[in-house]
């Protein structure tokens, strides 16, 4: 697991439900499973999203392609903003930047994010992305900043 610094922000759920909410949505992401990856963390403002390496998901150096790294890390922020939100909510991403730091190689990879601005409309998000090797040692790989925003369920 990241390790937890004094930055991380606590935050109440407006909507009681919000676990089981995230929960839900995320499982309605075909994405997420055809990739492999889990929901591992929801707290108020905190998602945290697991995926096994997968030959299948890497680029022509066996590394984990960016584009699933920021998958990854966009569902990350997305869940994390969406655990804020009033129930009835829905959550689509505005925009987002992500620096990728080093090669993706490890054994598993994990998106923590955390919400740095809760807003009516729009949210502000940061996920890091970790490599987690044989012993268990983790390697940010990627970091994002992303906008969220809240709108009602259609």
């Amino acid at each position: 697991m990241a390790k937890s610094t004094d930055r991380t922000m606590k935050f109440e759920a407006l909507n009681t439900e919000f676990e089981a909410d995230v929960r839900s949505s995320f499982g309605k992401q075909q994405v997420m499973g055809w990739i492999g990856a889990q929901l591992t963390k929801v707290e108020p403002g905190v998602c945290e999203i697991t995926l096994p390496y997968k030959a299948e998901l890497t680029q022509q150096n066996g590394f984990l392609h960016a584009g699933i790294i920021t998958t990854v890390a966009d569902s990350a922020c997305g869940y994390a903003a969406y655990s804020l939100m009033a129930a009835g909510s829905d959550v689509l991403s505005v925009e987002f930047k992500v620096n990728l730091m080093r090669p993706a190689k490890g054994l598993t990879f994990m998106a923590v994010a955390e919400v740095l601005k809760p807003g009516k409309t729009l949210t502000v998000v940061r996920a890091d992305v970790f490599a987690v090797d044989e012993q268990a040692k983790q390697t940010m790989v990627a970091t994002m900043l992303g906008t969220m925003m809240g709108m009602k369920k259609a």
